[in-house]
């Protein structure tokens, strides 16, 4: 069931290879199984709702996410997952394994990390920071690994009474907001005795989909040039100023913007122009995104940009150094995974939102000057491959994409209308909102667990999808090397002056009853007119 290597011969020749020797069960059985999941998840929300507040009160950016991964890793241990931690490099990343024998391998993955300057009190509805200008969870990221485990334990307790042979992983999507994980965790094999990924990441939908998703890839670069400092009044002549060459290198690429497809997109930020003014900067960094639908277009961008920048350092004097902090293929979902999952969407349905639910998203809609339609009632069709390349934002889920059969569980605990990446994303993520949107997913992700668990052969058939249609003309090609290492050096100035003041605002569960009850916040706070 694997992508074709050795095993090419028997593919070809139409031989299941599944080889589990698992019991078989009758639709009616399966689907009995699957109603008693949805069951334990429901009769454990009120585990997934501290879970999902805990993390939302950590508030970690990439690669600093420290208390949430102790936290995280500590109930899947006190659950019997083996963890690995420190995976790929990353002192936060880890590997969680638990094994009832022979069966397919199912890795369920979600991110973890925030996002700068999003601090925000949950449930109020205009912009209210709990640390100014401290980071918060203007994603939503909070709630994929709950909800991930919620469905995992529910699947466990029925894989171990009935003896249905399988593995469950759980691992984390570490700095995705830098795109920078996911790669390195393919590049060193993590996947490769995984059956299939089923990712979640929060929406304001319940959804699925499979094909190419629309949106873009990236290489994620930091272009640094050395040059000498000099007193800028008393001896400029002297000096060979690197922020003259990344100010160059900037200027060369924005005249290069002109000439790119529309379906392009390119965004920097210097991280680095020099100490004070008096001083020639002797160095400089100027970080890009480089984003295309396509591999090729993403790699040429980046070719085009470093070529630019060897153009900046000749005509400044100064030396030219580059890395790769972060990649994310173009995204890629699988049609069996999905269709499986689609059906259980179908059966789980929406979250029945109450009058203060629908209060919060419209008061915040309004804030946001968005429509004021409130949160989704209907639920939204299964999402097919875009019939025409759209660009758009990028996720590392990509690359996992390409080198085994993965689907994204979009799950609704976030509002509509919202510009992402942004405080007011925050608002719903520590609310009965996320707490439903939560519960509704887990329902769905444990029981398309359940079906690949006791269909093995729906297991042979998101291989041959995989083979045969995703990868029969493109390949994955790493955009990293053996000798990229991961940046785990980024956030951590940021972490370290924001986590202090943070940890005073830590949800203590065994006190309060919510996030909302510990900050006490009344559901819901809105403007009055």
């Amino acid at each position: 069931m694997k992508k074709i290597t050795g095993i090419s011969l028997a593919l070809l020749l139409g031989i299941s290879i599944a080889g589990y020797s698992q019991k078989k069960y009758s639709p009616k059985q399966i689907e009995a199984l699957k109603a008693e999941a949805a069951e334990i998840v429901q009769a454990n929300h009120k585990q997934s709702q501290v879970m999902v507040d805990k993390v939302f009160s950590f508030a970690e950016l990439g690669f600093q996410e420290i208390e949430s991964s102790k936290y995280l890793t500590g109930i899947l241990e006190e659950n019997g997952f083996t963890i690995e931690k420190g995976i790929s490099g990353i002192p936060t990343a880890w590997w969680a394994v638990w094994s009832n024998g022979d069966g397919p391998v199912i890795a369920l993955g979600s991110d973890v990390d925030d996002i700068p300057k999003a601090s925000q009190y949950p449930g109020v509805a205009y912009h209210k920071p709990i640390v100014e200008g401290a980071p918060g969870h203007g994603e939503g990221h909070n709630s994929g690994i709950p909800l991930n485990i919620t469905a995992a334990l529910a699947v466990k307790q029925i894989m171990e009474r009935e003896n249905i042979g399988g593995t469950l992983i759980l691992w984390p999507g570490i700095a995705e907001e830098l795109v920078a994980a996911k790669a390195w965790y393919t590049r060193d094999g993590l996947f490769e005795e995984v059956d299939l990924c089923i990712f979640t990441h929060v929406a304001n939908n319940l959804a699925v989909s499979w094909g190419q998703a629309s949106g873009t890839g990236l290489i994620s670069v930091e272009y640094s040039f050395s040059g000498d400092a000099a007193h800028a009044a008393g001896a400029p002549w002297r000096g060979k100023s690197a922020a003259d060459a990344v100010e160059l290198m900037n200027i060369g690429w924005n005249y290069k913007r002109e000439h790119l497809h529309p379906l392009k997109r390119s965004h920097s930020v210097i991280t680095d122009g020099g100490d004070q003014p008096n001083v020639v900067p002797s160095k400089a960094s100027i970080w890009y995104y480089f984003r295309d639908v396509k591999y090729d277009g993403i790699m040429e961008m980046y070719q085009q940009a470093t070529n630019i920048a060897k153009g900046a350092a000749l005509m400044t004097d100064t030396e030219m150094t580059y890395k790769i902090l972060g990649t994310a293929w173009p995204r890629h979902f699988n049609k069996v995974i999905a269709e499986t999952m689609f059906e259980n969407i179908q059966k789980v349905g929406l979250p029945e939102w109450d009058e203060n639910d629908q209060t919060l998203a419209k008061a915040v809609q309004k804030e946001m000057g968005s429509e004021e339609r409130g949160l989704a009632t209907e639920l939204s069709e299964l999402g097919k491959p875009v019939e025409e390349l759209r660009s758009g934002g990028s996720d590392d889920i990509g690359d996992v994409s390409w080198v085994v059969p993965t689907v994204t569980l979009r799950f609704p605990s976030n509002i509509p209308g919202l510009p992402g990446h942004h405080w007011s994303n925050a608002i719903a993520m520590a609310t009965p909102i996320a707490h439903k949107g939560v519960t509704a997913g887990a329902k769905v992700e444990a029981m398309t667990i359940l079906d690949f668990l006791l269909q093995p052969e729906l297991v042979d058939q998101a291989w041959d999808y995989f083979n045969n249609v995703q990868t029969k003309e493109e390949q994955y090609k790493p955009m990293i090397t053996k000798d990229d290492a991961p940046p785990i050096y980024l956030n951590s100035e940021i972490m370290k002056k924001f986590r202090p003041e943070l940890e005073k605002f830590y949800y203590d569960e065994t006190k309060y009853d919510t996030y909302l009850e510990q900050l006490g916040v009344t559901y819901p706070t809105i403007k009055k007119d």
